[in-house]
């Protein structure tokens, strides 16, 4: 941390300043949050508790290791893989580099499906949901805790990733209405089992969008958990398939999307056949980031 005198004291209030601008000339869109998060995780505080201590001045040991936190978040890693957590629909979550950070914009995806799950008929049976890509389990967490009848069936294609569901699911007390399952897809679920919800946050950018991504998210988190292939639309495109066999009358396909995939996958979902769809829903900034298609009901065959 050079540029300041060594004669003036290293206080919370300096370092915050300093390394504001040292990570906004770095390219960090939120340096002063960043920084703030780094310097609390180091002093082993609650963030807001900064705010009552700007003249103290650290010692020696947590200041090393807010220096080493800052100089990997300047090399591009995630604030949350640095201090391991991520807070997500009020929640915290853990999480490593083999998941994907949670996003905000996915808490659209929670937002529509508990809506939709007011909707349904007084006295229904809890519903059974399926959180294909679990990740780090957010959203298959968020969904159990706030429907405390529901039952959750997590999958994701990387072991590590479903460890790490498994454990966050845990420290929220939902671990009992989750099963887990190391799969792609629905491949190793019982082709007998049906879902009234089936819900996703799929790889869904295409191999040409990747150079563009931000390095924090190019660099640093899991390329197969991020790229679909080169349309961007090809792990949907699965999904909407095994979701149509998957759902029961009325059960509801939703599936997060970058707003430029919106109308390809409309497109995938009418040409399905097995679906109405719904309205897009949009973020808060306008742009469509899930989409809602409802399983047809299904043929009784006499």
């Amino acid at each position: 941390m050079a540029g300041m005198s060594q004669t003036e004291a290293w206080t919370i209030g300096r370092l915050l300043q300093w390394t504001t601008g040292y990570l906004k000339e770095r390219g960090a869109e939120s340096p002063r949050l960043d920084a703030e998060v780094l310097l609390a995780h180091a002093l082993a505080c609650q963030r807001i508790e900064l705010y009552t201590r700007f003249e103290e001045a650290p010692s020696e040991s947590p200041r090393a290791a807010f220096r080493e936190l800052v100089r990997r978040r300047a090399e591009g890693t995630p604030v949350a893989y640095l201090v391991g957590r991520k807070e997500f629909y009020s929640l915290s979550f853990r999480v490593t580099p083999d998941v994907l950070v949670p996003r905000p914009e996915t808490e659209f995806l929670v937002i529509r499906l508990l809506d939709l799950a007011a909707e349904r008929a007084p006295g229904a049976e809890g519903p059974a949901i399926a959180d294909v890509g679990t990740g780090s389990g957010n959203v298959a967490v968020c969904v159990a805790k706030w429907l405390p009848t529901c039952r959750v069936t997590a999958l994701d294609i990387s072991a590590p990733a479903l460890a790490l569901a498994a454990a966050n699911a845990a420290q929220h007390g939902v671990a009992e209405r989750i099963e887990f399952f190391t799969s792609d897809l629905f491949a190793a679920v019982g082709p007998e089992r049906r879902f009234d919800f089936v819900v996703s946050n799929p790889p869904y950018v295409s191999e040409s969008e990747l150079g563009g991504l931000d390095r924090d998210v190019r660099d640093f988190e899991p390329r197969s958990a991020l790229v679909a292939g080169p349309r961007g639309t090809e792990v949907i495109e699965r999904l909407i398939v095994q979701a149509g066999q998957r759902l029961v009358s009325d059960g509801w396909l939703l599936t997060e999307i970058s707003p430029q995939l919106d109308a390809p996958v409309r497109e995938l979902v009418t040409a399905d056949g097995r679906f109405e769809l719904g309205p897009t829903v949009k973020d808060l900034a306008g742009l469509a980031r899930v989409v809602q298609a409802r399983r047809k009901r299904l043929e009784v065959r006499g």
